[in-house]
């Protein structure tokens, strides 16, 4: 009832903003969560709100992770986004892969929005400078056959995050004169777990801190719309 009268309160345009925005949350896990050991992280994030209960279209994120958190590709094969192209996941050397998720997607079909899965592949990249990247490429499976690349740049960060994963992602068009797909769900994960990679990431080292602050690991993210609207969301992992 106060939430009503509060949007009653408001001009028209803000009222409409309050119930079109996209919003959006995180959820990381680190698999073992053991001081000092190798560990697979998982980002997972949720996306909701928007016109019609459809969310925007996502076009940009920045991934704060906590500090003394090490991201260890020596060693990792490349490939290149060029390749990823012309050839796919299948085209890039066995060495290069790093991880994989999935994503749930909405694709508007008229007046309905048709629900979109896709597989995700995480490649390490070519080095931008000094920075390390990763290409995340995404390839739909029902009811579009459609691939995406998105970059993502590895930089340090400050206190009390020790590095930022800044991830650009390309329009993903769906129909003739529909709008770009928007990302309900997605979920990211890269290492491995002692000598064996995991099932879901071949190669590259998540080396979990060997101190946790009070409060636990801290995670954080912003996100940008295609809209030109912004979200971000912040939690943290429970020390060991």
């Amino acid at each position: 009832m106060l939430a009503a009268c509060w949007l009653c309160a408001l001009p028209p345009g803000m009222a409409q903003a309050a119930q079109t925005a996209t919003s959006a949350s995180m959820r990381p896990s680190l698999l073992p969560n053991r001081l000092g050991a190798s560990t697979a992280l998982t980002l997972a994030f949720r996306f909701s709100g928007g016109e019609e209960g459809v969310p925007a279209p996502l076009s940009g994120m920045v991934v704060r992770l906590p500090a003394g958190l090490r991201i260890n590709l020596r060693g990792v094969g490349t490939c290149t986004r060029s390749l990823l192209q012309h050839r796919g996941a299948a085209g890039c050397p066995v060495g290069s892969l790093v991880g994989r998720g999935h994503a749930s997607m909405s694709v508007h079909a008229g007046s309905l929005a048709v629900p979109e899965e896709a597989t995700v592949t995480i490649f390490r990249g070519p080095n931008r400078g000094s920075r390390p990247t990763l290409e995340i490429f995404g390839q739909g499976e029902t009811p579009l056959d459609q691939s995406s690349i998105s970059t993502a740049v590895l930089e340090p960060n400050s206190a009390p995050y020790g590095s930022k994963l800044t991830v650009s992602i390309p329009p993903i068009p769906t129909l003739v004169l529909e709008p770009n797909a928007s990302f309900v769900s997605l979920s990211l994960t890269v290492g491995g777990v002692g000598r064996g990679p995991r099932a879901h990431a071949a190669a590259g080292a998540i080396l979990v801190p060997r101190s946790c602050p009070a409060g636990g690991f801290p995670f954080a993210a912003s996100f940008t719309f295609a809209d030109g609207s912004t979200a971000s969301a912040s939690t943290s992992v429970a020390c060991p």
